[in-house]
């Protein structure tokens, strides 16, 4: 069967259209029946729904402490182990060096003294999704940098943990175990119940009902983005190697079918290449009929210049962006939205979805333009401070005359106490 889903469209002719990933009104409607049961019923709804979706039975606790989260990783595979600590270390290796460029501040004002504090957030709530497979990496990727960034508590989501998931969890740094998902994992953790303290932050990625209650509790405690469906643009000229492109997309689109690949060239002769290579690799993919689905939602696109071809990479605004090109360094510093770049042909998107280092969860639907993905930095505050030992005249001034100019005359006031004889 062929894959020639994948087309072949001239960058002219391109129109991304709206890429958002808005939520049709019955999920909505949906999510927030499920969170306000939550939060109205606490355990009592969670466990209707963990019923319902066959998540745990009656006699199974909701929570599992870390005690039982180590005991799972003696029942996994010795290499099965090692790699997850492995890829936790490159993980937390690399937050550690992000958290190093943060520093504390005192800075001079008139009067005394100001700066900030890095403050790690308290609670967090790390999502990990379990649908058509359980995603240990997800786990590592949501749960060691909170625990770098030194959070006291943190809770890692999932349903039906298997071993292998509760040992992932253990090794990343999470403190404890909701044994459900969808919308009332989320909502479980934005509220709490009598086992679990409410989360001041909850992350990662999930389906539609899991990001749709994110962004209904989102205001009620924080939240890192609202997932959309994964994306990867690859931007390459005559000198790619289209096996290597082919196989890089279909990466992409085995996620599931609402994935979107797209190609970005300056050589129509490689875009063919890339679609024959395509219908090989395919064939011999067991999620090859996903990923022919997915491909469906993407192109290839022939732009007549590399500035051109920079110019539609930034309209889309990709989550993950590789660069099969012979300056592709040079080229990256011209990118203005991405979620990720992936700089060079051996720097494959999968890399970073399995933990080279920067983490896989990152704004999808354009939302690079304004956002990055999940790093160390979501879960800490920067907490400014003042401390003035004598108010100076012109502050004072300064500051009654402008409370006045508002109509705030008690701030005025506030002020002026200041004044000295």
């Amino acid at each position: 069967m062929s894959s020639n889903s994948f087309k072949i469209i001239d960058a002219k002719d391109f129109d991304p259209g709206d890429l958002s990933a808005s939520l049709d009104e019955a999920t909505m409607a949906g999510a927030q029946a499920i969170v306000t049961n939550v939060r109205e019923n606490g355990e009592t709804a969670i466990r209707e729904y963990a019923h319902q979706f066959s998540e745990r039975s009656a006699d199974q606790p909701l929570i599992i402490d870390l005690h039982e989260m180590e005991a799972a990783m003696s029942r996994i595979e010795t290499e099965d182990l090692k790699l997850l600590q492995r890829v936790s270390t490159r993980i937390a290796d690399f937050a550690e060096a992000q958290l190093d460029c943060l520093d504390e501040l005192e800075f001079e004002v008139p009067g005394g003294m100001a700066g900030h504090n890095i403050e790690p957030i308290s609670n967090v709530g790390c999502y990990a999704p379990a649908g058509r497979y359980a995603l240990p990496s997800t786990v590592l990727m949501t749960s060691v940098p909170a625990s770098v960034a030194g959070c006291s508590s943190i809770t890692l989501a999932t349903p039906q943990p298997s071993d292998l998931m509760l040992a992932a969890a253990a090794v990343g740094g999470a403190t404890q175990v909701l044994a459900v998902g969808g919308a009332h994992a989320i909502a479980a953790m934005a509220y709490g119940f009598d086992q679990l303290n409410r989360c001041d932050m909850i992350v990662g990625p999930g389906n539609r009902w899991v990001t749709a209650a994110k962004k209904i509790v989102s205001g009620d405690c924080g939240i890192d983005m609202l997932a959309g469906p994964s994306e990867l643009v690859l931007v390459a000229d005559a000198s790619a190697n289209p096996e290597m492109i082919a196989a890089d997309l279909l990466a992409q689109a085995e996620h599931d079918t609402d994935a979107r690949p797209f190609l970005i060239t300056t050589s129509r002769n490689l875009a063919e290449q890339v679609i024959a290579a395509l219908d090989q690799q395919i064939g011999n993919l067991p999620t090859g009929p996903t990923a022919r689905q997915s491909l469906a939602n993407g192109a290839a696109i022939v732009a007549e210049s590399m500035e051109q071809a920079i110019a539609v990479c930034n309209s889309l605004a990709p989550e993950h962006l590789e660069l099969h090109l012979e300056e592709a360094e040079v080229i990256a510093q011209e990118i203005d939205n991405a979620g990720c770049i992936f700089i060079g042909d051996q720097s494959a998107e999968v890399f970073g979805d399995y933990g080279v280092g920067p983490n896989h969860t990152l704004p999808t639907a354009g939302t690079s333009r304004w956002s990055a993905g999940l790093n160390v930095f979501t879960f800490v505050r920067v907490r400014t401070w003042l401390q003035l030992d004598k108010a100076p005249q012109s502050l004072i001034d300064d500051t009654a005359r402008l409370a006045e100019l508002e109509g705030l005359i008690g701030h005025q006031q506030s002020a002026l106490r200041r004044k000295q004889p």
